[in-house]
């Protein structure tokens, strides 16, 4: 899979080997793990990529694992030479990992897509410029999975006259 990704064109980037949580969910300043932990998981997950043909250097922008960091793993990810970047909130797109047995924090695909579409519809802006999340894996216990919709809503989004571009892409526009 990773392989036909990168030979479809796709962006893949590092988001930790082992998905460690960096700092704690209720005291974000307060780290869970030391620079030469986050420094040595980082570097196998570039060392895993590498075996698809991804280099570091092909692969500048980093997104941390839970998508949860502080100021420290900011910090961090320069001193490796990299470029921190998050999904642009206000969706419910990240959610789509979640499966029923977690209860309230359950998002079914249906929510996620109407959830991007509202957000399309109000924002004066559109999605212009959206970084959006969309997990290719998730829980074998979700059977909703939303990555079986993703041709509806980007065939939606093509109708409004939005045109897709990699990260990379996206962001160095930006610059």
């Amino acid at each position: 899979m990773i392989g036909d990704l990168k030979n479809d064109g796709h962006y893949l980037g590092a988001h930790s080997d082992e998905h460690l949580l960096y700092c704690d969910w209720t005291k974000r300043d307060s780290l869970l793990v030391t620079q030469r932990q986050f420094s040595e998981d980082l570097q196998k997950n570039y060392e895993r990529m590498e075996t698809f043909g991804v280099k570091k250097s092909d692969a500048p922008y980093f997104l941390p694992p839970y998508e949860w960091y502080n100021r420290s793993i900011t910090n961090w990810t320069e001193a490796e030479d990299l470029q921190l970047v998050n999904f642009t909130p206000g969706t419910r797109s990240a959610a789509d990992y979640t499966y029923p047995e977690m209860g309230n924090r359950y998002v079914d695909s249906e929510t996620v897509l109407q959830s991007i579409l509202r957000y399309e519809a109000k924002d004066r802006n559109g999605m212009n410029g959206f970084m959006l999340l969309l997990h290719i894996g998730t829980d074998p216990e979700r059977e909703d999975k939303f990555y079986h919709r993703l041709d509806e809503m980007l065939t939606i989004l093509k109708q409004k006259n939005y045109q897709f571009v990699r990260l990379d892409e996206l962001l160095e526009q930006s610059k």
